[in-house]
């Protein structure tokens, strides 16, 4: 028997390819269905199943495509909802023969209502590992908020609810030594409390994990659970429906993305569709120089979950520029998030756009001792802190606003085009993505901070608040 984790940073995302005898299952799997192929290619197995955990809202799964390709029956836990394509509806404590090993499927109402776990018994009659999905995660539990976005007479409440009794009934019963393997980690907006770490046994989260305390009550367990989730992405409904009702083809989704455009072209493809052009170099190469009115969200950061965040409209054209050579990444990664509607690059990258004698706009970037001489020379001067309300809350520059970028559209209130304005974040990844948003949106007074606040606060030039209590802001 092998047990791959395959697992995807910018996203916390964790599939699963478990093979035994000649024949695999996929769990969770993202949406390109090559690696999966390759995998098992490489050994001569069959994909016999693609088990899905549940109707995933922060990536759009690749069931669909990778049963078309090979052959696998999906598999759901219970479920109400009407699917646009072929699937199994297990039922509660259904098992599935692979090879020599057998998954049984746990149905765990609570993260959303047809939310499943995946029982694993090894050749030898031993249960050896549990995929969880968003169920159970390590140091944490899937947040109960999401599916009532979906279903109108669902409560977080409720859910909440579900997911005490779904842990207490199903999972804290089963063996310490079992595996737990999570369908996500840290960073993931799924949850607000999961651990670096990808996988653990039972035992250890028993003891370790605030939500499964043997002696919690069920309302104990519901006010802890829901206290702290800050609302979800925007885009999380739509990844919901797209991976209930179907997709386009992923193959389809890739050539239309790649394709390749001149600066002619892609300057006529600009004018002609209102297309959004997305930069995804990194900041401070975007900084010195852009097509005018694109927007900087780096492929080396969080890259999908941002513009699920701050792209609305999940069928919005998009135009790309890159380095040269991660094209194709690029148009993979917006299509895991359901972008789906990227419609080509710019051929030679930034480059090439400049060298056609094109017209270029610039956001000025300052270094950390520029910053504090322009502070020094005026203690008024405007600060903008686009870091979550979180991070602001724990340490800030004195006389620092916070304006989070994860809610632009708010932010951009605080922001008086008249005047300049100061910007950074924690690194310089999202305080270039705010200016550039606001930049194409006619702000022309922002000045981003190279470091961010890790180089600010290291400098040791700068008053900087300590921890303020949130009730102290009321």
């Amino acid at each position: 028997m092998k047990i791959e984790q395959i697992y995807t940073g910018c996203l916390a995302q964790g599939a699963y390819y478990i093979e035994s005898n000649g024949e695999a299952v996929v769990i969770d799997p993202l949406r390109e269905t090559t690696p999966y192929v390759e995998r098992a290619a490489a050994s001569g197995a069959k994909i016999k199943y693609v088990f899905e955990t549940h109707f995933h809202a922060d990536f759009v799964s690749g069931h669909v495509d990778l049963a078309k390709v090979t052959g696998a029956q999906i598999v759901y836990g219970p479920t109400g909802m009407k699917m646009g394509f072929d699937a199994l509806i297990a039922e509660d404590g259904q098992e599935f023969k692979v090879g020599n090993v057998t998954f049984k499927l746990l149905h765990t109402p609570g993260h959303t209502m047809e939310s499943s776990c995946y029982l694993l018994t090894d050749e030898n009659g031993k249960q050896t590992a549990i995929f969880t999905g968003d169920t159970l995660f390590i140091g944490d539990v899937g947040r109960p908020d999401l599916a009532q976005k979906v279903v109108a007479d669902l409560t977080q409440d409720m859910l909440a609810g579900y997911l005490f009794d779904s842990l207490r009934n199903k999972i804290m019963p089963l063996n310490d030594d079992l595996i737990v393997y999570p369908a996500h980690g840290a960073g993931s907006a799924c949850g607000k409390n999961m651990s670096k770490e990808t996988y653990d046994t039972l035992g250890n989260q028993k003891a370790t994990n605030y939500a499964l305390r043997a002696n919690m009550t069920k309302e104990e367990f519901i006010q802890e659970v829901i206290t702290g989730l800050m609302p979800p992405p925007a885009y999380f409904p739509k990844n919901v429906m797209m991976n209930i009702e179907g997709y386009d083809n992923i193959e389809e989704v890739l050539n239309r993305g790649t394709q390749v455009l001149s600066p002619e072209a892609f300057e006529a493809a600009a004018n002609e569709t209102g297309a959004l052009i997305l930069d995804t170099r990194k900041p401070q190469e975007f900084a010195k120089g852009f097509v005018p009115n694109s927007i900087n969200i780096g492929i080396d950061g969080g890259f999908a979950p941002w513009v699920g965040t701050l792209i609305p409209d999940i069928k919005q054209e998009i135009l790309i520029v890159a380095e040269v050579g991660r094209e194709m990444e690029i148009v993979t990664r917006l299509a895991r998030v359901g972008y789906d509607h990227a419609i080509g690059f710019l051929n030679g990258g930034f480059d090439a756009w400049k060298n056609s004698g094109k017209e270029v706009d610039t956001i000025r970037t300052v270094s950390v001792d520029e910053f504090a001489a322009a502070e020094v020379a005026d203690p008024t001067i405007n600060i903008l802190d686009v870091r979550k309300n979180s991070e602001y809350q724990s340490e800030h520059i004195l006389n620092a606003t916070n304006a989070p970028l994860d809610y632009i559209n708010e932010s951009m209130l605080k922001v008086d085009k008249s005047k300049t304005y100061y910007v950074h974040c924690a690194g310089g990844y999202r305080s270039m993505i705010f200016a550039s948003i606001l930049k194409a949106r006619g702000y022309d007074n922002l000045i981003d901070v190279d470091g961010g606040f890790k180089a600010i606060k290291d400098s040791n030039k700068f008053k900087v608040s300590d921890y303020v209590c949130p009730s102290t802001l009321l």
